[in-house]
């Protein structure tokens, strides 16, 4: 297999054309309409980015895409869910408690559809960009705690372009999802646990209690209003960029950190192995 710092591009190659068609395609929200365009974004997202995938493991990998093997991947993807939208609950309950989370009224059912689509959407384009090429990738090279430090750190930066974000947002996301999502990866060392909790914690966060995903206001199915400084409440980026959010994420991602190196999923740095070949990842 060649060199996994060597095949990180040529991934990127394969990905990020997806990435940025799901994202583009919003510019025809105003001609066609919002909920066709959402349709159309998920469908780029989840079956043109698992083909992407596919291809590229297939073509260059020489292997199937074993991360997203069939065989127990409904119950991942299913626990995946209740992580993220437990996760997200318990957030915006003790928001509540401190009295700054408040429902004021509620939308048709319909107003969910959007946020679903939008969820499902960028939680597998970018678990598929985020753990199953960078973190994976510079894994195979630099062994899981340097991967995940630097995926983290990458996707926290990546959140800078939203509306609303700050550099103190950014850090949030670093930490609550960055280690979050790549403990989920190197649990499982497949991608649907960490999609689970990606797109539950956003469709919950914006379809089900109407708070704004990482600047993006959408219409959920509760009418609610935010109060209270920003480093509580997350401010106008929403409450993952609260330190409740920052808590309660970053202490969930650790617990599933220590899950995973009891069960010996770590994997060393090359220069540690003396020549030996890394461990829990998939080879051609």
């Amino acid at each position: 297999m060649k060199s996994s710092l060597i095949r990180l591009p040529i991934a990127l190659l394969f990905v990020v054309p997806v990435f940025v068609a799901q994202g583009a395609v919003w510019m025809l929200a105003r001609r066609w309409g919002k909920l066709p365009v959402a349709l159309l974004s998920m469908f780029i997202a989840c079956v043109l980015g698992w083909a992407a995938y596919a291809l590229y493991t297939r073509w260059v990998e020489r292997r199937s895409a074993s991360e997203f093997g069939r065989t127990g991947g409904i119950k991942e993807l299913a626990t995946g869910v209740l992580i993220g939208a437990a996760l997200f609950g318990a957030s915006v309950g003790v928001l509540a408690l401190f009295g700054h989370y408040r429902i004021t009224g509620t939308r048709e059912l319909s107003a969910v559809i959007v946020p679903l689509c939008l969820a499902l959407g960028a939680g597998t384009i970018e678990e598929i960009l985020m753990r199953g090429v960078l973190f994976r990738l510079l894994e195979e090279s630099l062994g899981t705690w340097i991967a995940l430090a630097i995926s983290a750190a990458v996707f926290g930066l990546l959140h800078l372009a939203n509306p609303g974000a700050t550099m103190l947002a950014a850090a949030a996301i670093a930490f609550e999802a960055g280690i979050l999502l790549g403990a989920a990866y190197v649990l499982t060392r497949r991608l649907w646990l960490a999609i689970g909790i990606h797109a539950a914690w956003n469709f919950t966060q914006s379809g089900v209690f109407g708070v704004p995903v990482s600047g993006v206001a959408l219409t959920g199915f509760f009418v609610s209003e935010t109060s209270g400084p920003a480093w509580l409440s997350g401010g106008a980026f929403g409450i993952e960029a609260s330190v409740i959010a920052f808590v309660v994420c970053t202490a969930a991602g650790a617990a599933l950190l220590v899950l995973a190196q009891r069960r010996g999923k770590f994997i060393a740095p090359h220069w540690r192995r003396n020549g030996a070949a890394p461990v829990h990842v998939s080879a051609a």
